[in-house]
């Protein structure tokens, strides 16, 4: 018979997030949808969890906030205990700004929320579990633009290029734990982060002809990477940094 896991979803009100607890739901797993600001939104994810056979909570939390980060892990763990999964999928997108262009203000908001909201949701996971061996996951939502640059994303590259030293040192200080941390980096994903892409189908295709496989991800694809990550399938994998992007971030030196 399979224990159901406790599993904590940031950023699961929408997009890659809302894939995510949806998946883990599939697997009976109890899901914590933890939400920025759309209450119904995040209803409508926990909804989706126990349609797919899962138990469903949501829980707001400001993921750059240290007290907003504990409290929300807190009220996960007195309905039912320490989480054994953690997804952080919360996250902004690029400004578009140049540096040279570019307020403090700007630079300052997405480094809080998509490099230090995953430290302190990786730290706050991990103090609730104690010292004792266990097996467990983290699995960060990074991107492609970790390592694949672009004009106007000096903000958003910086804080996943922050994220992939962060996941590869806390995979190394964990493993003796048996917490095993990840990376997935997703190019063109069908998303909010892509909403002209979504309602604008000449747009959209004119991205896909950069795509090798020629279109663009759905969430459920991430998820279904998630879910693996996170299992005993993946029991010997850590540190990765695994692409999913249709083979995009290999087309960047073409014209060179």
């Amino acid at each position: 018979m399979t224990v159901a896991r406790t599993i904590v979803v940031t950023g699961a009100e929408s997009g890659i997030g809302a894939a995510c607890a949806a998946a883990f739901g599939t697997g009976g797993d109890r899901v914590a949808v933890l939400y920025f600001a759309d209450a119904a939104a995040a209803e409508a994810s926990a909804a989706a969890v126990r349609q797919h056979g899962g138990e469903a909570m949501t829980v707001q939390a400001h993921v750059d906030d240290e007290a907003s980060v504990d409290a929300a892990f807190a009220a996960v763990e007195a309905a039912w205990g320490p989480a054994d999964v953690l997804i952080n999928s919360a996250g902004l997108n690029m400004s578009g700004v140049p540096v040279r262009g570019m307020a403090l203000a700007q630079w300052r908001r997405l480094l809080d929320t998509d490099l230090t909201g995953a430290f302190l949701v990786s730290r706050r996971f991990l103090t609730a579990r104690g010292e004792a061996a266990s097996d467990a996951a983290i699995i960060h939502i990074s991107s492609i633009h970790a390592y694949a640059v672009r004009a106007g994303g000096a903000d958003y590259c910086a804080a996943k290029g922050g994220l992939s030293n962060l996941v590869e040192t806390l995979a190394i200080e964990e493993a003796p734990r048996r917490v095993r941390v990840n990376a997935i980096e997703p190019g063109m994903i069908l998303t909010p982060m892509n909403a002209r892409a979504q309602a604008d189908e000449t747009y959209r295709r004119t991205l896909e002809n950069n795509i090798p496989l020629g279109r663009a991800g759905d969430p459920a694809e991430v998820a279904d990477l998630a879910v693996f990550l996170a299992s005993d399938r993946a029991r010997y994998i850590t540190g990765a940094r695994i692409v999913i992007d249709g083979g995009l971030s290999l087309m960047q030196a073409l014209g060179a």
